[in-house]
């Protein structure tokens, strides 16, 4: 065998072999002799993730001298360093690390795990001279945080960046830096779809992005067929049972026609998760029996997984595979002519007002549905069959939307703080992580003690990274282990108790639908084996059960690893399930409020499924609660998918750090009330009545303001005049004349209104709290000594008489107005001008009866003009009153003619 890859071989027959030599040009090391940093383009069947890896390992090894012709004994020793330099490449899914490991060791002619192997979750076929080893983005995050230099690593090869996994957008923002260490590092980035410019701007420099390799596609004609079904695909409880059945009858029927053509064609039907897959198969295998129906998702066994993606068998039954997205673009599936596609995706959505997050079902992009169709014109003409309309089509989301930017955060800035990096900065991310979703993800990892108050790593947070499992269940199973531990510490009941920790957490975090929810039944269900999908459960609980004894020091590892947290002080006896979700989500557990609908310590009102039997219990430990819309849930607007029953003694105990005892003042109708409050978040346990003390009372109010705005105090009218003046001033002059809207006045309540919050608070009535002497006492000196001078309350008018000015109100960019009457006002020529002649005043000139005759800021233009009008009209009506024709030599007065005469 060669000691390089035989790429001719490799490509045979594929579309990405054409691109093969720009590839290796692309390869070669920079003129500084730095490795590379390029992007592939391909759609999905063209073949790069068969022959970019060996075309990189090739490039690996030439660089590092090894012999390109036939190796003899002695060029495999001269040329072992080489191949010590391995080339990992990251496939998003399990299953696609094992079928593509699988297949290209097939081609190579060499034994899986020698020169290509694999490594996934609990499970590896690799080598000490494995030259291509296909891995998870995790599975490469915890490496990476465990060696960060990647030692024997020369290249990594990131497939499928396009589907947007927060783990592989994070991959690459770490192993750029990296690259920034070790030159030598060649990285390649590959997508199924056209962001890749995306990418290779991102890979690249300031000035010049990373060269981009494309190739071109290998689809044949395709036709497009739409089935939408009767009823809606979803409803509150999920993808309905309806619509499952109508895929499936879609399935059999399209299936029925192609293979009446083409009997040699597969069909793949793509739905949204686990549950659905099995369903729909198990409608199948009745409705199609002469065909073979096959499972292909998350949960499958290995070899069932194994079976599906490879080929039929000679003389073998048509095949119809029942798949969720893995079989999108990560993983091909040959034979197949027909694509039946449901629609629909699950991806995670995090809910921050509810603090809840989670896998939602909703309409796949339409790159996806593209990507899917695609499928089924590999090998010759194929059809898609869509069960959904054209302009459901063209609703959906043009792309997958980055997990960055919608999943719960909490592993992700974990392992950004553990990097050294907390909340990602000076990472070159594709996306930036959100502010809200890191400031929760940290509140929850200062909660484990994963993380101190600068955001970096504590060593309990090292020790939760390193676990291959979310870090609040990471928490949860070393805590439940301990305590199970404790509870039996000798012989077979220890190993039960311990055995039952880590079925009860491979339950509550796998992809199955517990009955009503109720995850106490689920693991009774799991235990005797008539769990739905048992298998993969059997097999998570042996890999936590593996966890759990590593990080106690039961399998060779350091006790002082295991991230230590005092939660279950004095508990006796083994941990119950809702012990165990408590530990994981202790700001879950829950209170019942009303029939069916429970109260989280959270804040957040949730609803149990209608008729489960967890409705009998006053408390529980939520492992899962998911949004639902319309009348579901009781009207909470939350749905409980997955509880276990607790006592009230347990869940304080494991909900310890939740406990407060506190008075609790608030001003209502007027008053100040105060309460001792026991509570566990917002579970209220006992309430009862207590004499507020004046701090209490008056950051009640304080509280109360902020909440309900200042219309609960009551403006008098010198107060109201007051602030409009303030407000004027600071509009026209700016500071240092105060702010005085609500929100700025809410913001300084200390400063201007600190006693009265403790009048208020001690009994005085709001009502009688004069506002006028607190709005003083913003008044900024010595400026303050000029407020009559530059915003006067009353203005001097010819007639002698002062007149009222009236401001704006607060907020409004209006000028102010002076109400007088008309012929008070006589030979006034220059319109007055308030805050330092920034603001005219608009006088509103009034007939004898106080009616408005003409509105102005300008009396010069009004006398010289419409005053004339106005006479003619007025002089008839207003006889005993003064209306000379020339206002400008008139006696300004306020009194009548006769009365002016006989002075």
């Amino acid at each position: 065998m060669s000691a390089l890859f035989d790429l001719s071989h490799l490509g045979r027959g594929l579309t990405f072999a054409s691109v093969l030599p720009e590839l290796g040009r692309s390869l070669a090391p920079l003129p500084d002799g730095a490795a590379p940093a390029l992007v592939v383009q391909a759609p999905p069947g063209t073949g790069k993730t068969t022959l970019v890896p060996p075309a990189v390992a090739n490039a690996v090894a030439l660089a590092a001298g090894a012999a390109p012709g036939p190796a003899t004994g002695g060029d495999r020793a001269r040329n072992r360093s080489a191949h010590e330099a391995r080339v990992i490449v990251t496939q998003p899914r399990r299953v696609a690390a094992r079928s593509t490991a699988r297949r290209l060791a097939s081609l190579d002619g060499s034994p899986l795990g020698e020169r290509v192997g694999y490594a996934v979750r609990g499970e590896r076929k690799a080598g000490p001279g494995t030259l291509i080893e296909f891995v998870t983005p995790g599975l490469l995050l915890r490496r990476l945080l465990a060696d960060p230099e990647l030692s024997g690593v020369a290249a990594v090869v990131v497939d499928e960046v396009h589907e947007r996994q927060l783990d592989t957008d994070l991959l690459l923002g770490l192993l750029g830096e990296v690259r920034e260490l070790r030159e030598d590092l060649t990285l390649v980035a590959m997508s199924a779809t056209l962001d890749a410019p995306r990418f290779a701007s991102l890979l690249g420099t300031e000035s010049s992005p990373a060269p981009l390799v494309d190739s071109p596609s290998a689809l044949f004609p395709l036709t497009v067929s739409w089935a939408p079904a009767a009823g809606p695909r979803q409803d509150s409880r999920g993808v309905t049972r309806e619509f499952l059945d109508h895929v499936a009858r879609t399935a059999a029927e399209a299936h029925a026609r192609t293979l009446a053509t083409s009997p040699e064609a597969d069909a793949l039907v793509f739905l949204p998760g686990a549950r659905e897959v099995s369903r729909v198969a198990e409608t199948l295998a009745r409705l199609a029996p002469h065909a073979e129906v096959l499972q292909l998702h998350g949960q499958v066994p290995p070899r069932e997984q194994d079976r599906a993606v490879s080929g039929r068998e000679p003389g073998g039954a048509p095949r119809l595979i029942v798949s969720t997205s893995l079989a999108e673009s990560s993983l091909t599936v040959p034979g197949v002519r027909l694509v039946i596609d449901a629609g629909l995706s699950r991806e995670p959505r995090r809910d921050a007002a509810r603090g809840m997050s989670g896998l939602v079902t909703v309409a796949a992009s339409r790159a996806s549905a593209e990507q899917r169709a695609g499928r089924a014109a590999r090998l010759g003409p194929g059809e898609v069959v869509r069960c959904y309309d054209e302009r459901t089509f063209a609703a959906a989301p043009a792309n997958v939307t980055p997990e960055m930017l919608t999943a719960d955060l909490t592993a992700a800035a974990l392992d950004l703080a553990v990097w050294g990096t907390p909340r990602g900065e000076g990472l070159r991310l594709p996306d930036a992580p959100l502010a809200p979703a890191l400031d929760d993800a940290e509140a929850t990892l200062r909660s484990l003690g994963a993380i101190g108050p600068d955001g970096r790593a504590t060593p309990a947070g090292e020790a939760l990274a390193s676990m291959p499992v979310d870090p609040r269940w990471g928490r949860a199973l070393v805590d439940a282990s301990r305590m199970a531990a404790a509870s039996s510490p000798n012989g077979a009941a220890r190993e039960r108790a311990l055995a039952d920790v880590a079925l009860a957490v491979a339950v509550a975090t796998g992809d199955v639908r517990a009955d009503g929810g109720d995850l106490d039944r689920a693991v009774g269900q799991a235990r005797n084996g008539s769990l739905r999908g048992v298998e993969a459960v059997r097999r998570e609980a042996k890999r936590l059960g593996r966890l759990a004894a590593d990080a106690l020091g039961e399998r060779g590892a350091s006790r002082a690893s295991a991230p230590e947290r005092p939660t279950a002080v004095g508990h006796s006896g083994a941990p119950g399930v809702g012990e165990i979700v408590a530990l994981a989500w202790p700001e879950r557990v829950a209170r019942r409020a009303a029939p069916g609908v429970y109260l989280l310590a959270s804040g957040t009102r949730a609803g149990l499924p209608e008729g489960s039997p967890l409705a009998a219990h006053e408390w529980l430990a939520i492992a899962e609660v998911q949004r639902a819309e319309g009348h579901a849930a009781a009207g909470t607007g939350a749905v409980i998918r997955a509880a276990a029953a607790l006592d009230e003694e347990a869940a304080l105990e494991v909900a310890a750090p939740l406990l407060r005892d506190e008075v609790v003042a608030r001003f209502e109708s007027g008053r100040v009330q105060a309460r001792r409050v026991r509570a566990l978040g917002a579970i209220e346990l006992a309430s009862t009545p207590v004499k507020p003390t004046p701090e209490d009372g008056a950051r009640a109010v304080a509280d109360a303001l902020r909440e309900q705005g200042l219309g609960t105090l009551h403006f008098t009218e010198g107060a109201e005049a007051l602030r409009r003046r303030l407000a004027f001033l600071h509009l026209h002059l700016g500071e240092p004349w105060p702010d005085v809207s609500d929100a700025a006045l809410l913001a300084r309540l200390d400063d201007w209104l600190g006693p009265e919050l403790e009048r208020i608070g001690a009994g005085t009535p709001a009502a009688k709290v004069d506002l006028h002497d607190p709005l003083r006492r913003l008044l900024p000196w010595p400026e303050a000594a000029r407020l009559d001078e530059l915003a006067p309350q009353r203005l001097a008018v010819p007639s002698g008489n002062t007149a009222a000015i009236e401001y704006p109100a607060v907020g409004e960019d209006s000028q102010p107005v002076v109400a007088v009457k008309l012929q008070e006002c006589f030979g006034w020529a220059d319109t007055p001008r308030l805050a330092d002649g920034r603001a005219p005043v608009l006088f509103h000139l009034l007939s004898p009866g106080r009616k408005p005759l003409a509105v102005t800021s300008d009396l010069a233009s009004f006398w010289s003009g419409p005053y004339a009008q106005v006479r003619s009209e007025m002089r008839g009506r207003y006889p005993k009153h003064p209306w000379p024709e020339d206002p400008w030599s008139a006696q300004a007065t306020h009194l009548t003619k006769r009365r002016l005469e006989g002075r």
